[in-house]
Formats: C-alpha cells, sequence, structure tokens
C-alpha cells in the first residue's frame, strides 16, 4: 500500500485497514454472504457512514489494495524514465502475482471463485485497471502507439495476472505470456520508428532485457 503522509492522512489509511482486515477476517470466518456492512462496521467499531467513505461496496472491502494496484501499474508507464515499458510492466505484474499467490492469500481466492458476486466485481475491476494503463500509455508521446493498440496491449497485461495467478507454475506462465506480450508490443511499432519498447532504445535491445 502506498504510505500516506501526515497525521490526518496515516490516521485515515490505518482506519480503512482496520475495516478491511475485519471485513476480510469475518467473510471468511462466516461467508461472503453471511456477513453485512453493518456487521463489518459494529466488528471494526466505526460507524456505516465510515465504511462507505472508504469503501464503495461490499465487494470492494475484499479488494482493498485495488486502487493501489492500478496507481503502481500507471507509475510503471509515467515514472520509468528510460526503462523499457514491458520490462516495467512485467515487475509490477509480477509482484502482485506473487502477492496473490502466497499461502495466506488461498482462502481468500477460494471465497472469491465461490462467489458470483465476487467474480463479477473482480473482473469489472480488471477491466478498468486495463483502460486505466492504456489511457496511461496513449498519453505518453515517448511510446508512439495507436489508442487501439494501447489498448490491446493493457489487456494483455492485466490477463497476464490472471493467467499467471491461476496457473500451476506462476512464473513460467508470466515468462510465456511476457514474450508474447513484448512480441505484440513491437508488432505495432509504427512504421518508419526505429524506437524500441521504452520508446528509446531498438526492439532487439529492449526484447533482451527481457
Amino acid at each position: 500500500m502506498t504510505v500516506p503522509n501526515g497525521r490526518r492522512e496515516r490516521k485515515k489509511a490505518a482506519t480503512r485497514q482496520k475495516i478491511a482486515d475485519t471485513a476480510l477476517r469475518l467473510f471468511l470466518e462466516r461467508g461472503f454472504d453471511a456477513v453485512g456492512i453493518r456487521d463489518v462496521a459494529a466488528e471494526a467499531d466505526v460507524a456505516v457512514t465510515t465504511v462507505f467513505s472508504h469503501f464503495a461496496s461490499k465487494e470492494a472491502l475484499v479488494f482493498e489494495q485495488d486502487e493501489d494496484f492500478e496507481l503502481r501499474l500507471t507509475r510503471a508507464v509515467t515514472d520509468r524514465e528510460h526503462e523499457p515499458l514491458i520490462p516495467a510492466l512485467r515487475r509490477e505484474v509480477q509482484a502482485l502475482v506473487r502477492h496473490c499467490t502466497a499461502d495466506s492469500a488461498t482462502p481468500t481466492w477460494h471465497m472469491i471463485t465461490a462467489s458470483p458476486a465476487l467474480r463479477e466485481y473482480e473482473e469489472s475491476m480488471r477491466l478498468r485497471h486495463a483502460e486505466a494503463l492504456a489511457a496511461a500509455m496513449a498519453a505518453d508521446p515517448a511510446l508512439s502507439r495507436t489508442p487501439t493498440a494501447c489498448r490491446a496491449i493493457a489487456r494483455f497485461v492485466i490477463d497476464a495476472y490472471s493467467l499467471a495467478r491461476e496457473a500451476a507454475d506462476p512464473q513460467a506462465a508470466l515468462d510465456e505470456t511476457f514474450r508474447m506480450i513484448e512480441a505484440a508490443w513491437a508488432v505495432t511499432q509504427p512504421s518508419g520508428n526505429s524506437t524500441g519498447a521504452a520508446g528509446s532504445q531498438p526492439v532487439s535491445g529492449a526484447a533482451r532485457r527481457m
């Protein structure tokens, strides 16, 4: 999670984390459908309005790092300086895959898989992440790609996370998928443009970094 600055921001972040931790514990103990927002508020010792001031829905309580991951993805584009784009994105996706495939995350993913509401929320979340990533890519003049190319690659990157998380060997799946993403990114390069994945070096050089 991004570390907030200032006492007030830290207090808000601590309250948010307390609510999310409480909600997840109750969901895992009793089942997602059996727990309501009022139950979470009472257990966390906060008002219902406080819960909704931090989380837009009950489903959002399960994905409390949603906004943080989206921000990390877009910053992989905007803050990468001279690093090639695809390796920068791979690093962030790999970190998320490691987090979500840890043994401690297994009960949560079992709960998500068993809940149609949570599966639907996760799907909408991934689409939103892809759109935010595509917008960041399209806004970077150094990348010189069309909006369509940016949207296609962004969706591929987000899907790489899901494929790796669900695979028997997450690392192998990530390696395989990002080789395809690297190749697809190179194909979208406008003709006559000699810059590579980062917009600053040849494609072959970027590929060797993978």
